[in-house]
């Protein structure tokens, strides 16, 4: 007995059988809106998300105000460590150096705070440029404060002294408004 050939199989071509690719795509759930809105080409982009939504939309001068602050901050940190007492005069105007310690323990604070400043210039993440800024107006408020009660108790003011109060108010509202402005929402594309 003579065993019957099957027939040859036929094969199907489901890219061009548009049918057949519409049903694949919606088991997969491709194609569609998603809760956000967002069309998905693939289910590796759907499972994986799009990166575009992950990218902090910086706000104009954000990065030439980091590097300023690093540079300003580590400017400083070099002056108080190496030049104490020409530091202190520039701020408090006549009045004599007792020790020069304190200064230069600002110093390291201040080189440590610049380390931190540098490498937030660095970074993409939305969080580590917030805290950077959050503690740069910290750091500017406290030092208007002290100055201030330091000049209301020995009660003289020079021009230097003025001048540093009025730079610290700025510093501390052009910190938290690109602290508020990295922290908005992103508007949807």
């Amino acid at each position: 007995m003579a065993a019957k050939q099957p027939p040859p199989l036929m094969k199907k071509h489901s890219q061009t059988d548009l049918v057949s690719r519409l049903k694949t795509r919606k088991i997969l759930g491709v194609g569609g809106e998603d809760d956000d809105g967002e069309v998905h080409r693939s289910k590796i982009s759907q499972v994986l998300g799009n990166e575009i939504k992950f990218t902090v939309r910086e706000p104009l001068g954000l990065r030439l105000w980091q590097f300023l602050s690093a540079v300003l901050f580590t400017g400083m940190a070099i002056m108080a460590l190496a030049l104490p007492d020409q530091l202190f005069d520039v701020v408090f105007d006549g009045v004599e150096v007792t020790s020069k310690t304190p200064i230069r323990l600002y110093g390291g604070a201040l080189l440590s705070i610049s380390l931190i400043m540098w490498n937030a210039l660095y970074t993409a993440e939305k969080v580590i440029i917030r805290w950077t800024l959050l503690t740069e107006a910290c750091y500017f408020g406290v030092q208007f404060l002290v100055v201030t009660a330091t000049v209301a108790e020995m009660g003289l003011t020079s021009l230097g002294t003025l001048l540093l109060l009025a730079t610290r108010l700025l510093f501390v509202a052009v910190c938290i408004y690109y602290y508020y402005q990295v922290g908005r929402k992103p508007k949807k594309v």
